[in-house]
């Protein structure tokens, strides 16, 4: 089976397509890559130091291990992380040590049985598409020149210092507190349950508070690389554990990151999910109204228009991209940007890397509700009185056959109603699959997969029943 290298790294089966055998291959395949003339090397990047990171799926200890094994063979200084860690503590580390790229295995939120490997750039960010593709250029090259990976013994590596062990989280931590301020926690320390989900993010908010007084009772924080059977992945469905803690009066709200940390997702006094489109909206209220910080808003084409509302009323520009995180960090990467993120969670705020940090957003919700004094469910009914009502749902529908995207934009924009449930479809973006903006600032978007035969329908509705009839209609797209 080819192994596809696609702009988020390659993710597989565990034991199927995720063996030793091709995780060696895909390697050597970053290491010609990194190696090349293709690849950017800035002149305040040492071109032959790596860093290496892991989550706690099963094995990506080992796995990390035999990355650090090849790149040691193909003379690269790889600082490989002492323990499981966050992505977003990984990639600060690459910038930190100005290492010239960093590998992180992880699988992120998918399922216990897969693992994967995502790649990152000198600037603490995702790689970028073009050195993802440079890498899937060298697997297939490599195969077939059967040309197989050099590897050098782990010990001997070692030995001659060319894989050397590190604690990623010291130097994070201080660059976090310089973005959050811990004094104003420790003013109004809070009480709230930290929920790991089972990921490298065990531990790490916790930690980071330490001293502040605040009662932080962590839960799913042990090693378990099942997750206890769910997908790490910071959504209502898969919260059962967090709602019973909170509700247990184990703390007055909750906060929660996905298998590798690099996601946010947090929970009410009431056990209502709160999802990344609030959290972010929350956050663009307070970084401009509360710290006075300026700067554009970046979100992608999935994510709710709340954030349209504020950046018109600052008077900031926004910006819309296609889905995933490397779309965002690029703007990041070349405009003043104040805060950019996306409705599955991961988001990032001006002084930091352009990646998705699930601690960081933890942090400063924490920060946010200890300005306030109130509690996270009146900041929410407060932000939707303000810029609301805003609804949110999304449905993965499963076609009998794969569809080419192009085809089906094309299909959706010619057949685009006048209206639904009531309102008028005002304007049609292509920006990613088809989305129909109404009159009302409603929305309705329709992605085809990019790897599979399944339609993703997003829509966020001013009502509950606006959100029905666009979800309604989004599956007669699907029949």
């Amino acid at each position: 089976m080819p192994i596809h290298f696609g702009t988020d790294g390659w993710r597989a089966v565990i034991s199927d397509s995720f063996t030793f055998s091709n995780l060696r291959m895909v390697s050597q395949a970053i290491a010609d890559a990194v190696a090349s003339d293709h690849w950017d090397k800035s002149e305040s990047v040492d071109a032959k130091k790596i860093v290496i990171g892991y989550d706690t799926r099963f094995l990506s200890d080992r796995f990390a291990g035999e990355v650090a094994r090849v790149l040691a063979a193909n003379g690269f200084t790889t600082l490989l992380a002492q323990s499981d860690s966050p992505t977003p503590a990984i990639s600060y580390a690459v910038k930190h040590h100005n290492a010239i790229a960093g590998v992180m295995i992880t699988a992120s939120h998918n399922a216990p049985r897969y693992n994967g490997v995502k790649l990152k750039g000198g600037f603490g960010g995702s790689a970028l598409p073009e050195q993802c593709r440079r890498v899937e250029v060298y697997i297939n090259d490599n195969e077939e020149q059967a040309r197989g990976p050099n590897l050098m013994d782990f010990k001997k590596a070692r030995e001659a210092g060319l894989i050397q062990r590190f604690n990623p989280l010291p130097v994070y931590f201080e660059h976090l507190r310089t973005l959050i301020n811990t004094d104003i926690i420790a003013d109004n320390p809070q009480r709230f349950v930290a929920d790991a989900m089972y990921g490298s993010g065990r531990g790490v908010i916790k930690s980071f508070l330490q001293g502040t007084g605040c009662e932080i009772h962590e839960i799913r924080g042990e090693m378990n690389p099942g997750f206890g059977g769910v997908h790490p992945e910071p959504i209502a469905k898969y919260l059962g554990a967090l709602s019973s803690a909170v509700s247990s009066g184990f703390g007055s709200f909750g906060v929660v990151t996905d298998g590798d940390a690099d996601r946010i997702g947090a929970m009410d006094e009431r056990g209502n999910f709160v999802d990344p489109h609030k959290i972010m909206a929350l956050s663009l209220k307070y970084l401009v109204e509360k710290r006075g910080m300026t700067g554009a808003v970046v979100r992608t084409v999935s994510t709710t228009r709340m954030l349209d509302r504020l950046a018109n009323r600052y008077g900031v520009k926004i910006y819309e991209t296609p889905v995933g995180f490397n779309h965002i960090a690029d703007i990041m990467m070349n405009e003043d940007v104040l805060i950019g993120g996306e409705e599955s969670g991961g988001i990032s705020f001006k002084g930091h890397i352009p990646e998705g940090d699930g601690p960081i957003m933890g942090l400063l919700l924490v920060e946010m509700l200890a300005a306030s004094g109130k509690s996270l469910g009146e900041m929410v009914d407060e932000l939707l009185a303000d810029v609301g009502p805003a609804f949110y749902e999304r449905v993965d529908l499963r076609l009998s056959r794969p569809v080419a995207k192009a085809e089906m934009t094309e299909f959706l924009t010619k057949k685009a109603p006048a209206e639904i449930g009531g309102a008028k479809v005002s304007e049609i973006s292509q920006r990613d699959g088809v989305k129909y903006i109404m009159s009302d600032d409603s929305w309705l978007l329709v992605r085809p997969s990019g790897t599979e035969p399944v339609l993703r329908v997003y829509a966020e509705g001013r009502s509950q029943e606006m959100v029905k009839a666009l979800l309604g209609y989004g599956r007669t797209v699907a029949e």
